[in-house]
């Protein structure tokens, strides 16, 4: 348990810095969840099942967050029609809520953007709450990655491994269809 604290302690600091600090986790199902987007439409996750999905926990007062967002965007629109979502989630309060929408139309983000206001999947996901923070969800809704910080360069390593985990379902994967096989239910947040 001490080590799980330990990196938690880095992970924290290593954010706080802009550094970036990697673990992968295998076979752990991603919890399920329902946020409202900047629009107010209720996005879920499992509503993504049979595509990778990106989730990264950003708010606009983040520096590293905001270095990191166009890298993932450009994944996102590169890679979106090999099965690659990119979802946002940001973290920002009741107090700076209202600078998300402003900053994504200026920046010309085009990837769903969620409001995570109370950060119940942020804590759920991330209990340390370092930022930003990336989940990486495979096509059968295996949590396959969470890395905590950034720092230039990150994002050639990440694009390297999303085209691995798009490339995993080659042949049994459509776009229009889905997987062959249905992938298990997502847990719900909380579960």
């Amino acid at each position: 348990m001490a080590s799980v604290w330990g990196w938690m302690r880095a992970a924290g600091v290593a954010a706080l810095l802009g550094v970036s600090t990697g673990v992968a986790w295998a076979d752990e199902r991603a919890q399920d969840f329902t946020l409202r987007d900047m629009n107010g439409a209720e996005v879920a996750l499992s509503s993504f099942q049979g595509k990778v999905v990106v989730m990264s926990f950003w708010a606009t007062w983040c520096g590293p967050c905001k270095e990191e967002m166009p890298h993932l965007f450009q994944m996102h629109r590169e890679l979106g029609e090999r099965g690659l979502v990119g979802l946002s989630i940001s973290t920002d309060d009741a107090r700076s809520v209202s600078k998300v929408k402003p900053f994504v139309q200026k920046m010309g983000y085009t990837f769903p953007v969620l409001l995570d206001k109370e950060s119940t999947v942020s804590s759920s996901y991330n209990p340390a709450k370092t930022l930003p923070y990336t989940v990486i969800v495979g096509r059968d809704g295996q949590s396959v990655r969470r890395t905590a910080g950034y720092t230039p360069g990150d994002e050639t390593e990440l694009r390297t491994f999303l085209e691995a985990q798009l490339a995993k379902w080659r042949g049994s994967y459509s776009p229009r269809r889905g997987p062959r096989s249905p992938p298990r239910p997502l847990r719900p947040v909380g579960s």
